[in-house]
């Protein structure tokens, strides 16, 4: 199969990120969209490359042997992301996830999470700062990125089957690898530990219960996705979508023990909506990211691997920032251009998603994170 190309990856894709003197952008720590969206949360993904080929993210068919991923030197530096995330706190960020790709490739990532520990916010808080992986590395450097700062970790992790996690995966990883990442993870003290479970029909839906029981009584929570419309690569179809409420009435009636009933919910930009058991302890998530879209209350921004800002998952094209940081712009200067960005900021694709006339070139889920 011939290697398809994915726009949104080149350099030529991103657009420059407009510098603004306007004294809106001062830094006040509360920064609001057209939607009057507060910005709260920080992505950065440190490296396009993973070791997975997850059927719904990277396929082998794209993301094979000729692929061109980014040159090191395009990739934003540990100080350049730190300077960034600085600037961005004083705009109201409190909690920053490191993602990829697989973060956990990125040479010396303890170093990073050292750094960005050192901020805190407008009002002397500490960062929630945490991570998503996909935990086949988890258990070797769960120690290091604890005693670096990392509060707590988010594992995918797509079966309990080793036949059908592996064919998730598409690279020939264990359940085990994973299983002892969490292990690890939570002796270490990284908590809460969640573990996302990206549901796919005719892939790994005959996986719920399994997943839904054996996490019931540990420390971890387990959160059900929908599977998303994220990128061109992975051929996304509506009829591959599983509705959470069918996953939920599913699991209530697998039998007595496992009936769930709605639990508060944390934040109000929480994705998950939480349930849980009737009879005891135990609770579950569900992200509804296509059937009950909660772009109303979405508070994150995601800074690419060489530098680009998208204020959208399913976003088309990203702002350049790494030209400002590398020019040596005035600090001023870029948390202005910032403030315009966000400020700017109408973004709410999946509630519009039935409305689209045809399909967009969005950017791939590896590129900018979940």
């Amino acid at each position: 199969m011939s290697n398809r190309i994915i726009p949104i990856i080149r350099q030529s894709a991103g657009q420059p990120l407009a510098l603004s003197t306007d004294a809106s952008g001062v830094a006040t720590g509360l920064l609001l969209d057209t939607l009057q969206r507060p910005l709260r949360d920080l992505r950065i993904s440190v490296t396009d490359r993973c070791n997975f080929r997850c059927v719904y993210c990277m396929p082998r068919a794209v993301f094979n042997q000729d692929y061109s991923y980014l040159p090191h030197t395009d990739l934003l530096t540990f100080e350049e992301i730190t300077r960034l995330a600085r600037l961005l706190v004083a705009h109201g960020v409190t909690k920053i996830r490191l993602t990829g790709g697989e973060p956990l490739l990125r040479k010396n990532l303890e170093r990073l999470v050292a750094m960005l520990r050192r901020i805190e916010t407008p009002d002397g808080a500490p960062l929630d700062l945490t991570l998503t992986t996909n935990g086949a590395l988890l258990a070797k450097k769960a120690h290091m990125l604890k005693d670096a700062g990392l509060n707590r970790v988010t594992v995918s992790l797509d079966a309990l089957d080793d036949a059908i996690f592996k064919r998730m995966n598409d690279a020939d990883f264990s359940v085990a690898d994973v299983l002892e990442g969490l292990d690890v993870a939570h002796k270490v003290g990284l908590a809460p530990i969640k573990i996302n479970m990206v549901v796919k029909a005719g892939i790994n839906d005959t996986e719920i219960i399994p997943m839904a029981r054996h996490f019931r009584d540990t420390p971890f929570l387990l959160r059900f996705i929908e599977y998303m419309d994220v990128g061109d690569s992975n051929g996304w179809k509506m009829n591959e979508v599983i509705p959470s409420r069918q996953l939920l009435e599913q699991i209530s009636g697998s039998a007595k023990d496992m009936q769930l009933m709605p639990a508060t919910s944390g934040r109000a930009d929480e994705t998950a909506k939480r349930w849980r058991y009737q009879d005891g302890p135990g609770e579950i998530g569900v992200i509804s990211s296509v059937t009950q879209a909660f772009c109303k209350d979405c508070t994150r921004l995601r800074l690419s691997t060489e530098g680009k800002l998208f204020t959208c998952l399913f976003a088309t094209h990203g702002h350049d920032v790494r030209e400002l940081l590398r020019n040596q712009s005035d600090d001023v200067l870029i948390s202005s251009a910032l403030a315009h960005l966000w400020q700017l900021r109408t973004d709410r694709y999946s509630e519009i998603r039935s409305q689209q006339s045809g399909p967009l070139k969005k950017v791939e889920m590896s590129y900018i994170g979940g």
